[in-house]
């Protein structure tokens, strides 16, 4: 299975950097540009251990749905979640906190497998990892920016 694995930097304090990580309403910032929504199950504030979230976006010019739930959490160094229903095959993403000279690494494992047999792995190596790797990429610049400046405080208004 394809595995995504990113280290970013952020000299910002481990609980901040974790809470904005499984912030609904951070996440929706750093995906506006693909018109994402959260439809159902906890649709703002601090995502929990057992909830569960249904995303709508657009991506491949196709909108879906997307229904992940957190399976594992250990606050503020550890959480993981999982489909539970979408266009993947499968796929776990966690997310890892560790403090680093005052300031957090986030590390992130996403682990993913596409549908349809051949076919699905040719679009993992064509397209999907690298699309896949561009928009955990970008979310991490996301939640860098605000866990770095004062916009974290204006993120937490809303939990």
């Amino acid at each position: 299975m394809p595995t995504i694995e990113l280290n970013t930097t952020i000299h910002a304090p481990v609980k901040r950097c974790f809470d904005l990580s499984r912030s609904i309403d951070l996440h929706l910032i750093s995906t506006k540009h693909t018109g994402e929504q959260a439809i159902a199950g906890r649709t703002s504030g601090l995502i929990e251990l057992g909830e569960t979230v249904t995303w709508r976006a657009k991506h491949f010019f196709i909108w879906q749905n997307l229904t992940t739930k957190i399976t594992e959490f250990n606050s503020p160094h550890f959480f993981a979640d999982e489909m539970v229903s979408g266009a993947f095959k499968s796929f776990r993403h966690e997310h890892y906190f560790f403090e680093v000279d005052g300031g957090t690494v986030m590390r992130d494992v996403f682990v993913f497998e596409s549908p349809y047999g051949a076919l699905g792995k040719l679009f993992n190596i064509i397209t999907l990892k690298a699309y896949m790797t561009s928009l955990l990429t970008q979310r991490n610049l996301v939640i860098k920016q605000v866990a770095e400046s004062e916009k974290w405080k204006e993120i937490n208004k809303t939990q």
